[in-house]
């Protein structure tokens, strides 16, 4: 390493060894770019790997491989007395793992050549294992892992040591830094395990991966730090991307992207190549995620070279949904239970006027107002969306029931109505001819007759009607009324 690339190295890497269970490893300490190699093992059934020493360990599809053997599987189980740990999935959750029986003589177990890199330019290196034994008095893994050029020299190296016995299976980061040489980006990637075989010295392994490791870069939304909260149906105005990242490029290429995925997959914004960059986002309800990439010129179009900053995101936060239910009628001395609906994020609500109204913060506010009146229901969620909706309550002295119709299509009472029957009450209405059979029935809802029964016409003459109310809370209404054709 030339003292430039070396300076770089220290300004914006730094070695720090974390004490933590999950990370023990050297740890950029600048902006990180995305996964330019991502070893996982696959999913489904396992084969033999390329990535294993022909001279090395042997492929076997047992779950519980012996000693210098290894296998590629999604779980591991009940192996040899229950010493091993049950490994029931891999790093992630959702694939295969390289699960490896130490040879009784210290040797590599994993080697390979990398080739998707970009030359002079640091990177992190990382790997996930487990050491899958139980008992403590049982061999430990040691791990030494080295970035070395297809020559031999070695551009960096860094051992585990001893990986400890866990009450139960625990997968631990690993890894180094190391800046590839100007004239060759191709490394070879060797793990080793310096413990000898026998009982124990039994490991999983997943998760191989290289990120690129620059200066730091920071981005930030003009005026509003890293993130805004705007509302369906508002108006969205131009934002200002502002970024910037340390004097250690002395030809940096910069390049705004953008996501609707969380970040899963990114996408250049064409033209946005600057450390500005203005936009009006959609008017989507969404989350749009940005972010400022930067690289040395030289190698623009490489994207496995770019670090990247921390992530900007505008959410479009959807409307609550306000219902105030439908329309009632209050008669006087029985009062009207509101039917309030609010639905959102995180939403809070108010009835108003809170006139009148047992509780304006409950969506069933018990109501008795004087006269007739709207009352609405306000909505608002925790990132400011509003929305409301009205309901009116009519006021009655009493339940009016009408005493004639005329259904003849005229246009003009049509059908027989009861104008004040609340949904409230519950009353069921019934109506009968003069022979005493029942030609209307209407539980619970609105009243409304057209004189026919099965789409025939019903004589003119008088009817009989009966309504009762559930609870009996007012008293069973008995009378007649007239059809005339």
């Amino acid at each position: 390493m030339n003292k430039t690339s070396f300076l770089r190295f220290v300004l914006y890497t730094g070695i720090y060894f974390l004490p933590f269970k999950t990370i023990q490893c050297q740890v950029c300490t600048g902006s990180l770019g995305d996964l330019a190699v991502n070893i996982t093992f696959g999913n489904g059934a396992g084969s033999a790997s390329s990535y294993v020493p022909a001279s090395g360990y042997t492929y076997i599809s047992s779950d519980c491989p012996d000693d210098g053997f290894y296998t590629i599987t999604n779980s591991t189980s009940s192996c040899f007395g229950n010493t091993w740990h049950t490994v029931a999935k891999d790093h992630t959750g959702n694939g295969n793992f390289m699960l490896v029986n130490a040879s009784i003589e210290p040797g590599d177990f994993f080697l390979t050549n990398v080739t998707n890199l970009c030359p002079n330019t640091t990177y992190e290196f990382s790997a996930w294992i487990c050491n899958v034994m139980m008992p403590e008095n049982s061999i430990m893994p040691d791990v030494v892992f080295t970035i070395e050029q297809p020559d031999g020299t070695i551009l960096g190296s860094y051992d585990s040591g001893p990986i400890p016995v866990t009450h139960s299976p625990e997968w631990v980061k690993y890894g180094l830094l190391f800046t590839t040489p100007a004239d060759n980006a191709t490394i070879v990637l060797r793990m080793r395990n310096n413990s000898p075989g026998g009982y124990g010295n039994d490991l999983a392994l997943d998760d191989i991966g290289f990120r690129p490791c620059g200066p730091q870069v920071s981005a930030f939304i003009r005026d509003n730090a890293d993130t805004v909260n705007l509302c369906e149906g508002d108006t969205v105005p131009t934002y200002y991307f502002s970024g910037n990242a340390s004097s250690a490029y002395q030809n940096p290429f910069y390049q705004w992207q953008t996501s609707i995925n969380e970040g899963e997959s990114w996408q250049d914004i064409a033209g946005a190549t600057g450390t500005t960059y203005a936009s009006t986002p959609p008017s989507a309800v969404g989350k749009y995620w940005y972010r400022l990439t930067v690289t040395d010129e030289a190698f623009a179009g490489t994207t496995s070279c770019r670090i990247a900053s921390n992530l900007l995101k505008i959410t479009i936060h959807p409307k609550p949904w306000a219902d105030a239910g439908a329309d009632r009628i209050y008669i006087k001395d029985f009062p009207v239970t509101l039917n309030g609906t609010a639905t959102g994020e995180d939403v809070s609500f108010m009835w108003k006027p809170p006139l009148y109204i047992d509780d304006a913060a409950s969506l069933n506010p018990i109501v008795t107002p004087p006269a007739d009146m709207i009352y609405t229901l306000a909505v608002q969620s925790a990132y400011n969306c509003k929305s409301s909706d009205d309901v009116q309550v009519k006021v009655a002295d009493a339940i009016f029931v009408p005493n004639a119709f005329t259904p003849n299509n005229d246009g003009l009472n049509d059908y027989w109505k009861i104008p004040y029957l609340d949904i409230g009450l519950a009353a069921d209405v019934k109506v009968f001819n003069r022979w005493g059979k029942m030609v209307y029935h209407v539980a619970a809802a609105p009243v409304s007759w057209n004189g026919k029964v099965n789409g025939i016409d019903q004589p003119s003459g008088t009817y009989i009607y009966m309504i009762t109310f559930k609870d009996n809370k007012l008293p069973q209404l008995k009378g007649t009324f007239t059809l005339i054709r």
